[in-house]
């Protein structure tokens, strides 16, 4: 699953203003202290006012809308940057990202399969791998459609604006490395907050776990060119509704994919001419990689 890639530095007109406008290297710390600054100080308020928040919102969770637009933080940050650098045409060749889905086989066998297979895995060690949350299984249905447009919009952040920013200046392993610390440390307010799934988790598992995870995706969305559409996909994966409770198993198993991952892919994954680095999409840009190999 090694791949190799490069941006694509040939433009002219439109696309090439869209391209090298205003977000640079340095442009991902404001984006960092951005999405802390809207996401903690909701979510200090929001434990602040515990009561009133839960008496007009419902029991605090995962469909809480003040929990969402805390989880959605990330996102709305990215679009807004990418919105206030570039306009409305910025924000088309942004979403254009979605089109991109090409990519080795054998990532999307590790996506589609590999994934769960790790949270049933856990779930064999953690004796709980014929629980099963909905009754009748077809309940399970209703439960996707949170799974895919809660936890995913968090990539039009991390994946959308972060990771290739972080790239331009970074190998794709260190790249992913600092996001990934920086996103396992957004998500801790979520372990102080009664009746979300954290708060019952062990922390440090789930720590070294998220980071884990993002270093698989930045191989993967490195292999995709960059691909919105695999990142979100990716998310939804990770927010499976049926995947059973496997913490920290689950973690730890992600944690050894992660070093496999990366030890397969170490010649991309510490090259800084592999990593994608473009945020937008412009219509004379391919930043598909040039070469794939098994």
């Amino acid at each position: 699953m090694a791949t190799t890639s490069h941006p694509t530095d040939t433009s002219s007109g439109a696309g090439q203003q869209l391209r090298h406008g205003q977000l640079t290297a340095r442009s991902v710390w404001r984006f960092f202290a951005a999405t802390f600054v809207l996401s903690w100080g909701l979510g200090a308020l929001v434990v602040t006012f515990m009561d009133e928040v839960e008496s007009w919102f419902g029991p605090m969770g995962y469909t809480n809308p003040a929990f969402i637009l805390m989880v959605y933080a990330p996102g709305l940050i990215g679009v807004f940057m990418v919105w206030r650098h570039y306009g409305v045409g910025g924000l088309r060749a942004f979403f254009r990202r979605f089109t991109l889905w090409r990519m080795n086989a054998g990532w999307w066998l590790l996506l589609l399969l590999g994934m769960p297979a790790v949270f049933y895995g856990g779930a064999v060690v953690a004796g709980t791998a014929d629980d099963f949350p909905f009754d009748p299984w077809y309940g399970v249905l209703p439960a996707l459609l949170p799974a895919f447009l809660i936890g995913p919009i968090e990539e039009l952040g991390w994946r959308g604006v972060a990771l290739p920013l972080l790239q331009r200046r970074f190998a794709p392993l260190w790249a992913g490395l600092i996001l990934g610390l920086v996103s396992a440390t957004w998500h801790a307010p979520a372990f102080l907050m009664s009746g979300t799934k954290q708060s019952a988790w062990s922390f440090w598992p789930y720590f070294f776990g998220v980071i884990a995870i993002g270093l698989i995706l930045t191989a993967m969305f490195n292999a995709a060119g960059g691909s919105l559409l695999v990142a979100f996909l990716f998310h939804a994966q990770m927010n499976g509704p049926a995947w059973p409770d496997a913490q920290p198993w689950d973690m730890l198993g992600f944690v050894v994919v992660a070093a496999v991952v990366v030890w397969a892919n170490r010649a991309t994954m510490l090259s800084r001419l592999s990593g994608s680095t473009e945020v937008l999409l412009v219509p004379d840009s391919d930043p598909r990689p040039r070469a794939v190999s098994g």
